[in-house]
């Protein structure tokens, strides 16, 4: 007996060598015969992959590769693989070893039966029959788990959305037969009975800053109407646009329920009172200057909210006051009182003006807000030039007008911050008339478009028009502000601000524009990005301010994009073609274009 243990010692010491002598390193694992997703997902179930660049004895070695195979043939049954031919192979020295594995896919499983059915008050839902429809994978499909799992957590998602807390599976399976290539899917849900929205309830704390009547008025659904997950979702964001809370839970109870009635508790927590801003400003046409502002939040309980804003350069100066009321009891919205001065004092232009402006905003929907106005406005301007080398007595004209205007601004993208998808259209009209508070008749309508597309996962085809034009017997009337410029960002880069259009010779020999009746301008823009954060863009640029007939100034240029943590930065240097001497602008943005 002791003589069998030594024999067992020495075999269990010379086994134990031969696999330390045995000891290898993984550089590589190749996988063949497969497309970049299956590739993908073979890679990531792997365990292999995780013991690369390490040094592994023979025996840990030979389990990884004999766990390869098995590994494989899992990773492919989502995609509806369940029977692979897999070969995996050694390749190269112990100490630099490569691992392939090649596959050959077999006849994938598809689904040979499919019974996919709501039973209960769903089963004549119409959304809920429209994801039915949708389902996936139908009869005669690759038997696909992805597409399967996201069907079901879809539906199921529906079910919740419009209502139906009841509802749960009667029958969930999936049967495959692996020697028939065959799935039979058997998934049905029982929606019980559809709920109904209940009372709504408003809770603030720490403290209660806002009168609860005032928020009522943003339910805009009637208790007792049918639940749906959106309308609680628009209400929140009615709720965020007011920006008096910092958080903002709402809670559905189906659980409380009476009456089939599910009632709705808001929990809102209240945000800083007063917000003061300040900073330093600089820009080519307005010079070094200092920003300062505050806004209270909530003047008093009835949710009332003011600002004070100073914009003050050394060629430009801008002061903003504004009182704002809220219009609940019709569209979301508010009643706005605002008095602005600005003074603009440069080298060929003298302006000042005094601007009321009283105004009623309503949120018609998710996509379309409305603004209907009136404007009081009292202007003073005048063109400086030098007579015989010394600046001749100023010549100023004066206007006032009181016109009523209508905005409209509608969006619809899929991200507001970078859309990929998405359309916005603003829209707007404005008039007076002699005699009724204007020194002139004019009508004026103005409108600009920017459509975004993506291309592929890293490119996006931008285009953006502007049109606007003004009905007027009396342009000398009008003053600066009521006239249309073109040129600079956001217009035609590779001119400077306001530099396209009606001109006039400042003091110092350049040209500056007069503003004109007329605009129209649009630019087409190209963006590929090399990673989810740094890309380039080209865009060409045209249009013109003009009285009568257009005359079509045309930039080019490039710019750097940076999708940063506050909003895309954009970096742009355009050239402008009518003149080849015209210097080159550089432009800097931050934020969404919307």
């Amino acid at each position: 007996m002791p003589h069998a243990f030594r024999a067992m010692a020495i075999a269990a010491l010379l086994w134990s060598a031969a696999g330390a002598a045995q000891a290898a390193k993984v550089e590589a694992v190749q996988i063949k015969g497969l497309d970049e997703t299956k590739t993908l997902n073979v890679h990531g179930a792997l365990s292999l992959v995780d013991a690369i660049g390490k040094q592994l004895s023979g025996r840990r070695l030979a389990y990884l590769l004999r766990e390869a195979e098995d590994e494989t043939r899992e990773a492919l049954e989502p995609f509806g693989y369940y029977s692979p031919r897999i070969e995996v192979k050694r390749i190269g020295e112990s100490d630099a070893l490569t691992v392939e594995i090649s596959v050959a896919l077999d006849e994938p499983v598809r689904v040979r039966r499919a019974d996919v059915a709501i039973l209960g008050e769903g089963s004549e839902d119409r959304y809920l029959k429209e994801d039915l429809a949708a389902f996936r994978p139908h009869a005669g499909d690759v038997f696909d788990h992805t597409a399967y799992e996201a069907s079901k957590v879809r539906i199921t998602r529906r079910l919740a959305e419009r209502g139906y807390f009841d509802a749960d599976f009667t029958s969930r399976r999936v049967e495959v037969t692996r020697a028939e290539h065959a799935a039979d899917i058997d998934l049905v849900w029982n929606s019980g009975g559809r709920y109904d929205m209940g009372p709504t309830t408003f809770v603030q704390t720490p403290q209660h800053i806002i009168r609860d009547d005032l928020l009522d008025k943003l339910v805009y659904w009637e208790q007792g109407s049918y639940y749906h997950q959106g309308k609680l979702d628009r209400f929140r964001e009615s709720l965020t646009r007011l920006d008096y809370f910092s958080s903002i839970e709402i809670e559905p109870k189906p659980e409380e329920a009476v009456d089939n009635e599910v009632p709705v508790s808001v929990t809102l927590t209240p945000a800083k009172r007063t917000i003061y801003t300040a900073g330093v400003s600089y820009g080519t046409d307005s010079g070094a200057g200092v920003r300062m502002g505050m806004e209270r939040r909530y003047v008093n309980d009835r949710g009332h909210k003011a600002l004070g804003q100073i914009d003050w350069a050394e060629e430009r100066k801008t002061a903003t006051v504004q009182y704002r009321v809220p219009a609940f009891g019709w569209r979301d919205g508010w009643y706005t009182a605002s008095l602005q001065y600005y003074d603009e004092q440069s080298d060929y232009i003298d302006i000042r003006k005094v601007e009321l402006v009283g105004s009623r905003s309503g949120q018609y929907n998710r996509r379309l807000n409305l603004v209907a106005a009136v404007h009081a406005l009292r202007e003073r301007w005048s063109y400086v030039s030098e007579s015989n080398g010394e600046v001749a007595p100023v010549a100023y004209s004066y206007a006032t007008f009181l016109f009523p205007s209508f905005r409209g601004e509608y969006i619809d993208a899929d991200d507001r911050i970078f859309p990929r998808k998405g359309l916005g259209i603003t829209a707007e009209v404005r008039g007076g008339l002699e005699g009724v508070g204007s020194d002139a008749n004019f009508a004026q309508a103005w409108g600009q478009g920017r459509w975004y597309r993506g291309l592929g996962a890293y490119n996006r085809l931008i285009l953006r028009a502007e049109a606007g034009g003004t009905f007027t017997n009396a342009l000398v009337n009008m003053p600066p502000s009521l006239r249309f410029f073109a040129g600079g960002d956001r217009s035609i880069r590779g001119y400077a601000f306001r530099e396209v259009g009606p001109t006039t010779i400042g003091s110092d020999g350049k040209k500056y524009a007069l503003g004109a009746k007329n605009v129209l301008t649009g630019s087409v823009e190209f963006e590929h990005y090399v990673n989810d954060t740094w890309g380039g863009a080209g865009f060409v640029d045209a249009g013109d301010a003009f009285d009568n007939t257009p005359d079509i100034h045309t930039g080019v240029g490039v710019g750097l994009r940076w999708r940063s943590p506050v909003g895309p930065v954009r970096v742009d240097i355009a050239h402008g073609l009518n003149d080849p001497d015209s210097d080159y602008e550089i432009y800097l943005n931050i934020g969404a274009d919307w």
